[in-house]
């Protein structure tokens, strides 16, 4: 028993043992350990509070997805900062001791760590004035798609090919941001048309509206409109202009639907859908008498 009890103690005392010393603060291998195991906790409880609050206490609310998810996240940085503070206290470190650890620290997020701090600013700007939330169409410098999650660092946008995107927060901010959802999900769409100038621009107007009627993916309020957009120079341009929900993630479908049906009632109706055409002109001249 003496052995065990020499050998127990000879494990405390070299746990106790200190590494280092900041200021007037020890660490030891247990405070080591300490540090490491409730960090890891915090980090785990802070998460499970995030989808606490965003899937299941503010669920049964009228906030949206987005709101919901910005106010977890939120919960989710503000514990993890409280939680760490009181981590150190409980550890016995002195936090004024770290001063001279901090400002060292913030010299290299200043210098060495710029674009890592500049995405974490971006994303609590994007927390707190929401310019995009989770469940937006937006396109951000060449990437369109819907926005499936928003961290402190990155934005991950899922494009219709349903391939992950991880967009820098810094972007959101410094980069022109366009939201399809900002107010709601109707988004219009313009699709040109050219036909000839043999043909009549009202019928085509009728025409073209007949079909955006009958089409089931295109809004009937706001109503589909035509716009006679320029004399072209082989055709007249129709602007057909409709308003959509339902294709706001596939534009390049409701095009498809309605090119296919506006050549289909076109050829029934024998409406001419021009080429490019020129018409060329040769000017004879007189031959001189060395000719004849």
């Amino acid at each position: 028993m003496d052995g065990i009890s020499i050998w127990l103690q000879k494990i405390i005392d070299s746990l106790n043992t200190p590494l280092f010393t900041i200021g007037s603060s020890a660490f030891t291998i247990w405070t080591m350990i300490y540090l490491i195991l409730a960090t890891v906790i915090l980090i785990v409880v802070a998460s499970q509070i995030n989808k606490l609050i965003a899937h299941k206490l503010l669920a049964r609310s009228r906030f949206e997805l987005g709101v919901r998810v910005a106010v977890g996240a939120i919960v989710k940085y503000v514990l993890l900062v409280v939680g760490f503070v009181v981590i150190l206290q409980t550890a016995g470190i002195n936090l004024s001791s770290l001063t001279i650890l901090l400002g060292a620290l913030g010299v290299g997020i200043g210098f060495g760590l710029q674009n890592i701090t500049n995405n974490f600013v971006s994303g609590l700007i994007i927390l707190f004035e929401r310019p995009i939330k989770v469940g937006d169409r937006i396109e951000v410098a060449d990437v369109a798609g819907d926005v499936v999650d928003i961290s402190m660092r990155a934005t991950t946008i899922i494009t219709n090919d349903n391939i992950s995107i991880i967009v820098p927060n810094s972007q959101f901010i410094s980069e022109t941001v366009i939201n399809w959802s900002h107010t709601d999900r109707n988004v219009r769409f313009n699709f040109p048309v050219g036909v000839s100038y043999q043909e009549d621009p009202e019928t085509i107007r009728k025409v073209l509206l007949e079909i955006a009627r009958d089409n089931p993916g295109v809004l009937k309020n706001p109503v589909p409109d035509v716009l006679f957009s320029e004399y072209a120079d082989s055709a007249m341009i129709f602007n057909l202009r409709v308003w959509t929900r339902e294709y706001v993630n596939r534009p390049g479908v409701l095009k498809s639907q309605l090119y296919y049906e506006i050549a289909r009632r076109f050829r029934e109706q024998g409406i001419e859908i021009p080429y490019p055409q020129r018409d060329v002109y040769i000017k004879s001249t007189p031959k001189t008498e060395k000719e004849e």
